[in-house]
């Protein structure tokens, strides 16, 4: 017997002609066909409702973006027609770079000055200050986005408070409507969502600080670093994932900002604050343009994961 029959006896049966064998099929021990079972048990509710309330109407969505439809009578294939006009029409590719401006004021303020505030903050011990601080941050996420705006519109209106505040510090001049002014509406816009998010970057990335080794910041100071170098070198690098988180979540709701516009300007004045969402809204119920209300949810939803996609990824820690 060779070498190889010994150690192989089914591979030396089929070298001698005989009938070819199967190797013997794993069997997946119960326990863990048990716990595959089960986790499908629990998430198959989940997975329906997602299915049902995201997935189908996604569906639907590209199949009427398709179309010519006022959303009653009969529809008319029109292809990538609608698409074109996303891309074309000024009012539809505009409503498109107001939302890349609003993630200024969604993302890139809020995580600049979030890191700002929990470096501050890691400094500060957990008392009277330290949870007072803590508490006026996360008041905006408490409130309701159109609370929110309804009380910055109150503020931004001409005897609001901005404007009074203006008065009392001998810059009067500076008053205006803030979110009637073509050049203002947008950025005071903006200035809404920067309030909103700076407590939700801050308290995040806050828990992220609490995780680096306070040995690393010691080393640093050691090294005589100043603030700026261990904020480089040290805290960034140690929240990066927190970053990732926050800046997703912001651009998504830059790019999908609908509630904080549409109490506060409604898309004016004229088109300067229209963004993606209020013009599908006005799109659909207004216009009675299903299909191209529909190929701009599309062409949203598109961007937005090209945007997030990358970002996650760039986030991942390697």
């Amino acid at each position: 017997m060779s070498a190889n029959s010994a150690v192989e006896p089914g591979r030396a049966v089929r070298e001698r002609g005989g009938k070819p064998t199967r190797a013997p099929r794993k069997r997946v021990p119960p326990h863990i066909a048990g716990r595959s079972m089960a986790g499908l048990v629990w998430a198959g509710p989940a997975l329906v409702a997602y299915a049902v309330f995201v997935v189908y109407p996604f569906t639907q969505a590209v199949r009427y973006s398709l179309y010519d439809w006022d959303g009653f009578g009969s529809a008319r294939f029109v292809g990538i027609d609608n698409y074109r006009r996303v891309l074309t029409d000024p009012q539809l590719a505009g409503s498109i770079g107001h939302a890349f401006v609003l993630i200024v004021f969604f993302t890139v303020i809020p995580v600049g000055a979030g890191l700002l505030c929990a470096a501050a903050l890691s400094r500060v011990d957990r008392g009277p200050v330290g949870g007072l601080a803590r508490a006026v941050l996360i008041v905006p996420q408490i409130l309701p986005l159109v609370g929110a705006a309804i009380a910055w519109t109150w503020a931004y209106s001409s005897e609001g408070a901005i404007n009074q505040l203006l008065g009392a510090l001998g810059l009067g001049g500076l008053a205006r409507p803030w979110l009637a002014d073509f050049d203002t509406a947008l950025p005071a816009v903006g200035l809404i969502g920067t309030w909103v998010s700076l407590g939700f970057c801050t308290v995040l990335l806050l828990s992220g600080v609490g995780r680096i080794d306070t040995s690393l910041f010691e080393a640093a100071r050691l090294d005589g670093a100043g603030h700026f170098r261990e904020l480089t070198t040290v805290l960034i690098p140690g929240v990066r994932r927190e970053i990732a988180v926050c800046v997703t979540v912001t651009v998504i709701a830059a790019l999908a900002s609908f509630d904080i516009v549409y109490v506060s300007t409604g898309g004016g004045p004229g088109t300067e604050t229209m963004v993606p969402g209020v013009e599908i809204y006005r799109l659909t119920f207004l216009s009675q343009q299903v299909g191209q209300a529909s190929a701009l949810g599309v062409a949203l939803t598109v961007l937005v994961l090209a945007v997030v996609l990358p970002l996650q990824w760039l986030g991942r820690e390697r």
